[in-house]
């Protein structure tokens, strides 16, 4: 009955992964920023000068640039990082055996951990399988509202160069209000084979959702309201200064595909230690939004120990990111899973995430002006910062008398870095045999 329940869970949600969306988010991001009928992002859709053939109309267009891309970029890479590295539930759960003599001995009393890792291994010829469904809703960037993100797009600087501000019109800029709206639910098929008991291999099959919806408001500041060079539509008499745009879409399909490998290198009767090995495939499409994009590759060192019903553990180890705009980071987990009754385990655990080197994509630095005074102007109210990641996990697995266990998990932020919710929400089934 178990399996049989699992599989049509399966079933499910492979009918639910078909795309549903007929242009990208990707797509949709770009829509935010792009005003008229020009068709390119801060296209002021302007003819050239008929006396001196230059067009003002794409001035502010080099603005959308950071220092390793664009600020969609910027947006798409952090929606996309978040939504692929959403973490995956531990590759062993439910009861542990190891063959001593030719007889199964449990080597765990607990349920196990949610999101942690732990180092006993499942036992030769044993099964682990999952099904659970994640739900994230994600609130800030950096510490700031999604709905109110703020940006300055600034003029280029033109001929003579380096006199930024000079002539006049160069100091007009378009600020752009942006309020945007982003959710995944993620439905995560997994399962885990004990090839002796040392060893276990396994496999991670996500299926996701994402949806993306926002308005933008652009509002154009001239400082020489005498000269108007720049406009959204209207007249030299008459101009509109104001304008604004919508995008909304949704996407469905495979996620990332993660594979993972446990090797226990020690099982004593308190202390075990591990190394686990796992690598994501860029499966998701990452022009839906679905995916990171690119491969990574995560290699932890495992400690855990028993003090009866209570299992302390932990890892320390480093993701090696193959994205051309994704950092590699360090990774560690301090936690605990304790049997608070035969059919109730808790788990906890804090998850960190630390960026090593720099950032391969930022936020543009403020514009720096020199005439006709020196001053500089913000372009976005996003921080420059980089993106250490700082979890708290709190969950509980239930028995049931088939021998399911039903698993619930709540993820908190606790630093303002990336793209965050301001919780991710699990619930779902585990089945070991």
């Amino acid at each position: 009955m178990p399996r049989r329940l699992f599989l049509s869970g399966v079933l499910v949600l492979c009918a639910c992964a078909a795309p549903v969306s007929a242009q990208s988010l990707r797509d949709a991001v770009n829509r935010l920023f792009t005003f008229g009928t020009c068709g390119e992002p801060l296209c002021l859709d302007l003819k050239p000068d008929p006396t001196t053939g230059v067009s003002h109309g794409e001035h502010f267009i080099q603005s959308l640039k950071t220092s390793g891309g664009t600020v969609i970029s910027f947006l798409t890479t952090a929606i996309g990082f978040s939504i692929s590295n959403t973490p995956i539930s531990s590759s062993s759960g439910g009861t542990t055996f190891q063959f001593q003599g030719g007889v199964p001995v449990a080597t765990s009393t607990s349920a196990g951990p949610i999101l942690g890792e732990r180092a006993q291994t499942l036992g030769r010829g044993r099964w682990f399988v999952g099904l659970g469904i994640t739900q994230v809703t994600y609130r800030r960037m950096r510490g700031v509202a999604l709905t109110d993100i703020l940006f300055n797009f600034t003029h280029e600087d033109r001929p003579p160069v380096g006199n930024y501000g000079s002539p006049g019109f160069e100091r007009d800029f378009i600020q752009m209000d942006l309020d945007m709206r982003v959710s995944m639910l993620a439905a995560a098929v997994s399962a885990t084979y004990g090839l002796n008991d040392r060893l276990d291999v396994g496999v991670t099959v996500p299926f996701v959702r994402t949806s993306l919806s926002g308005r933008s408001a652009a509002q154009l500041f001239l400082v020489d309201d005498t000269l108007v060079l720049h406009r959204f539509g209207g007249s030299d008499t008459n101009p509109i200064l104001t304008a604004n745009s919508s995008a909304a879409a949704v996407a469905s399909g495979f996620g990332d595909v993660e594979g993972h490998v446990k090797f226990r290198l020690k099982q004593g009767e308190r202390l075990g230690l591990a190394l686990v090995g796992s690598a994501r495939f860029a499966t998701g499409n990452q022009d839906d939004l679905l995916g990171g994009g690119s491969f990574n590759g995560r290699a932890l060192g495992v400690v855990s120990a028993r003090l009866g019903n209570f299992n302390p553990h932990g890892y320390v180890g480093y993701t090696l990111r193959g994205g051309g705009l994704q950092a590699n980071s360090i990774e560690a987990s301090a936690g605990f899973d304790d049997l608070l009754a035969p059919w109730w385990t808790v788990a906890f655990d804090l998850l960190g995430s630390w960026q090593s080197g720099g950032s391969k994509i930022d936020v543009p630095p403020p514009a720096h002006y020199t005439s006709p005074f020196p001053y500089d102007l913000e372009r976005t109210n996003i921080p420059s910062r980089r993106d250490n990641l700082v979890n708290a996990s709190l969950g509980f697995k239930f028995r049931t008398k088939r021998g399911i266990q039903i698993v619930t998990n709540a993820l908190i932020p606790l630093s303002d870095s990336g793209l965050q919710p301001s919780a991710t929400w699990t619930g779902g089934l585990e089945y070991n045999f």
